[in-house]
């Protein structure tokens, strides 16, 4: 059985917008069969070591990345994903690499919250991502 997926941007609520295309949905309603928990991804490459030190857009293109091999293993992809949580030690350098996520998810914005903390699991990784994907 084929998963069908709908995303909502309600008008009567503000959604974070890059050149006009809204960067998350607010809701997605997703009809499948089994749904698949990406646990926290950060920029590590394939030996562990640490992608884009000093550099979040690197950062942020490597957590993307690695989401899509987790995925992958699992058989789904980024447009299977309804939910992430992104934690990043700076806020405001995450959100001016946004285009990164827009890349990445295209027009399946999935639901998405953003939270700042003090520290991750090394002082040089700066952004984490954990998903939730359905199909």
């Amino acid at each position: 059985m084929a998963s069908k997926r709908e995303n909502f941007v309600p008008d009567e609520i503000p959604v974070r917008r890059v050149d006009g295309v809204p960067v998350y949905s607010h809701a997605v309603s997703v009809e499948g069969t089994r749904q698949i928990f990406i646990a926290g991804q950060l920029a590590r490459g394939p030996g562990g070591e640490v992608v884009g030190e000093g550099d979040m857009r690197r950062q942020v293109e490597q957590v993307h990345e690695n989401l899509k091999t987790a995925l992958a293993a699992a058989g789904a992809t980024l447009a299977d994903v309804v939910q992430t949580v992104t934690y990043t030690t700076d806020l405001p350098a995450y959100f001016a690499c946004v285009d990164v996520r827009l890349r990445y998810f295209g027009d399946n914005q999935p639901t998405s919250t953003a939270i700042e903390v003090r520290a991750l699991a090394q002082p040089e990784l700066w952004v984490e991502v954990s998903a939730i994907a359905v199909v």
